[in-house]
This record gives C-alpha cells, sequence and structure tokens, in this order.
C-alpha cells in the first residue's frame, strides 16, 4: 500500500506548532506519517512537536536542509512538504495519492488561499495559482509533493538559502509537469500583513527576477529577511 511522508520544517512554531499538528491527528490516524524537522528552536516547539508527531528531528537551519533531512528519515512513498502556517484540505492524502496514480505524475502541489479578509489576499493567491499552473513552478506554500523515487532521483533540495522550492521544482520539471489540485490548502496571511501586501508582492517579484538572472541566494535571503 502506498504510504504518504509529510515533512515540515519549522523554527521557533512554539506558539502554532500544537494547532498545526493537531490539524494533522486525523491524517496520522490513517497511516499518514508526520516528521518535524526543527532548524534550532529556542522555544517550546521541540517538546510540543514530540508529542504529536511520528518522528521530531533537528537539522541545520534552512528549509532545504531541513527537509532534506526529512525526507531522508521518512518512510512513505510519497512525500509532501508542509509549512507550518499552512493547512491541508480535507482528505488531502486521498487528493494526493489518488491524483498521483490516476493522471502518473509524479509529482504535485496544491492551490493556495490566503487567510485574511483582505481583498488583495484573495488576488495574491489567484495570481500564485495561475503562475504555478503556467509555468510548472510551485511554491513552499502549495504543499509541493512528490515520489520518493523521483524527489531523490533530483537530489533532493539544493542546498540553498532561498528559493529552493522554484529550484526543486525546476529537476522535477525534467520528470513531467505538476499535477495542479484544485483544491486549496490555506496559508498563513502574517507574512503578508507584517510586512504589508503589496510591499511583500514586489519584493518577492523582485527577488524571483533576481534568482531567475541568478543573483546569490544567500543574498536574496538576507533581503527576504532571513538572519
Amino acid at each position: 500500500m502506498v504510504r504518504l511522508s509529510i515533512v515540515m520544517p519549522v523554527l521557533d512554531e512554539g506558539d502554532t506548532i500544537v494547532a498545526a499538528l493537531d490539524a494533522l491527528a486525523d491524517l496520522r490516524a490513517l497511516g499518514v506519517e508526520v516528521i518535524v524537522v526543527d532548524g534550532g528552536s529556542r522555544d517550546a516547539t521541540v517538546q510540543r512537536a514530540r508529542l504529536r508527531a511520528d518522528r521530531v528531528l533537528a537539522a541545520p537551519r534552512g528549509r532545504a536542509a531541513q527537509m532534506n533531512a526529512g525526507a531522508e528519515m521518512a518512510t512513505g512513498d510519497v512525500l509532501l512538504f508542509l509549512h507550518a502556517d499552512t493547512q491541508l484540505p480535507e482528505a488531502a492524502e486521498l487528493l494526493v495519492l489518488d491524483g498521483l496514480e490516476h493522471t502518473g505524475r509524479v509529482w504535485g502541489r496544491f492551490d493556495v488561499r490566503i487567510a485574511g479578509r483582505h481583498p488583495l489576499l484573495a488576488a495574491v493567491a489567484w495570481l500564485m495559482n495561475a503562475r504555478s499552473r503556467l509555468t510548472g513552478i510551485a511554491t513552499g506554500d502549495q504543499a509541493i509533493f512528490v515520489k520518493r523515487t523521483e524527489f531523490q532521483a533530483a537530489g533532493g533540495f539544493p542546498p540553498i538559502a532561498l528559493m529552493e522550492d522554484v529550484a526543486l521544482c525546476k529537476r522535477l520539471k525534467r520528470a513531467g509537469r505538476p499535477l495542479c489540485l484544485r483544491e486549496r490548502v490555506v496559508a498563513s496571511s502574517r507574512r503578508w500583513e507584517k510586512q504589508g501586501i503589496a510591499r511583500t508582492v514586489l519584493l518577492m517579484w523582485h527577488l524571483r527576477l533576481a534568482y531567475f538572472f541568478g543573483a546569490d541566494p544567500a543574498q536574496l535571503a538576507r533581503r527576504y529577511g532571513y538572519e
């Protein structure tokens, strides 16, 4: 039987990790493996996660390194990479596993909705979904999933400080275009609201364009606000 493993990279998510993992309890009851990979939290993230995940690992800080560490330890046939502030739709495991089987695709992502009432958030999510469907490139907010064999063949996430999701998608496109599920994950609006929606959109466009033209991901990460 094909099994799904969820890999969640975290850092200082003590205030939100309980709700994030409790939302996955029904999936765990159905046999979905949940792996939390901590990048050096200084709060209660690890302690709270241990009660609600199948594995809690430590890895060097950085989403790429953390997600690769989780993927290495995962036992599932399909890997799903989930941000701690993103919630999966109902019956996510069936949507992913049945979708891959019936379409013959080896990887994919969900459409996304950004939580919050501001009308610009709906427009941002629509543009993200449309761009992804057109280009075959997904973002981490869209809960990328991939067959473990194909993830390994692609070499996993490249060890870069930012744009690791874009880089992985480019590698996976060599094996075929993604399965674009129209069911939506719900991503937190905290980043957008904290920095300003319009400002965040412009910043992300700028970073993506700079990455396209060969900018150093480490420099882009500093502009994005990673310490």
